[in-house]
């Protein structure tokens, strides 16, 4: 008798693992569940209280994809507010202006127009392209900033026919250019010189004297030059349709609750091995596999 139970317990047990991993793929995917959307394109208002995420979707496509989850982002909580469709035509076009800015050390007109090509190739940021072209009665030149500039400047001053070689008869400062400089080396040269008889006089001296300073000189650093590029920008949409979903934002404020004191101990969460998302999968395995289990041992009971 307990020969014939073996075959019986050999087949519930593979039973009983078959359904474990049939109930384990079932709820681990879920076929139907839509695969999820990308955006194409994303824009941002000044204020951050803006986002719209632009789906451009075709017929094969679920909108049912596009995430609507809250998010936050640059310290802001965002919420959909609305989700947009919009029926894109086959050719899209329209006009566009970009203002581009560059710098330049000269503010020469000809050195300016060498940095700014004569046609440019633009994608704006939802997915349109063209070539633009400059508009020359857009070029602007202005001073980017100034700095400034310390030189040491000297000059000399002969004072000749002195009757001694003393510091008195020289000035101890001089004005040059609108500089005040400052005496700062003096050389002395012997004058002899004779009389009718030929006969030496007292001895005369020349004084070369060396004034010194500084001048400070204020330059342009550089130029900023901006201009605007005008076109047409254009693309063919391939039965496409377009959602945009509009977040609404809102600043996050701290939570004073959330900041500890400066003696308290912040007790850390234990981590689970497999973490949170996946608890759910676990426990149903375990609660199929133990009613499974239970009918296992109620039938060889039955046999017995």
């Amino acid at each position: 008798m307990k020969r014939k139970l073996v075959p019986h317990v050999a087949r519930l047990l593979c039973v009983l693992a078959l359904s474990a991993s049939m109930t384990t793929a079932a709820l681990a995917a879920d076929p139907s569940a839509p695969s999820q959307c990308y955006p194409t394109a994303v824009t941002r208002s000044e204020d951050g209280g803006e986002i719209r995420k632009m789906y451009d979707l075709g017929p094969e496509d679920d909108p049912a994809g596009i995430p609507r989850s809250d998010f936050e982002q640059d310290g802001c909580h965002y919420t959909l507010i609305d989700l947009l469709k919009q029926e894109l035509p086959a050719n899209e076009s329209r006009q566009h202006t970009e203002t581009v800015s560059v710098n330049s050390k000269s503010k020469d007109m000809g050195a300016v127009l060498a940095l700014l090509p004569q046609t440019k190739e633009f994608i704006t940021e939802d997915g349109l392209a063209g070539v633009l072209s400059l508009k020359l009665d857009t070029v602007n030149v202005e001073v980017a900033g100034y700095g400034t500039a310390t030189k040491e400047i000297s000059t000399k001053r002969s004072y000749p026919n002195l009757a001694e070689q003393d510091t008195q008869y020289l000035p101890k400062t001089i004005t040059e250019n609108g500089k005040t400089l400052t005496l700062t080396d003096i050389q002395w040269q012997t004058d002899n010189t004779a009389n009718m008889d030929g006969y030496a006089v007292a001895d005369r001296y020349t004084a070369v004297a060396t004034y010194s300073g500084s001048a400070t000189n204020s330059y342009i650093k550089g130029y900023t030059v901006t201009a605007d590029y005008v076109g047409t920008v254009s693309r063919i949409n391939l039965n496409k349709i377009r959602y945009v979903a509009i977040f609404e934002g809102t600043a996050l404020e701290p939570d004073p609750t959330d900041v500890p004191a400066p003696d308290a101990v912040v007790e850390q969460p234990e981590e689970t091995p497999t973490g949170e998302k996946n608890a759910v999968l676990p426990v149903a395995v375990i609660v199929v596999t133990a009613l499974l289990g239970g009918g296992a041992f109620y039938m060889i009971k039955r046999r017995r």
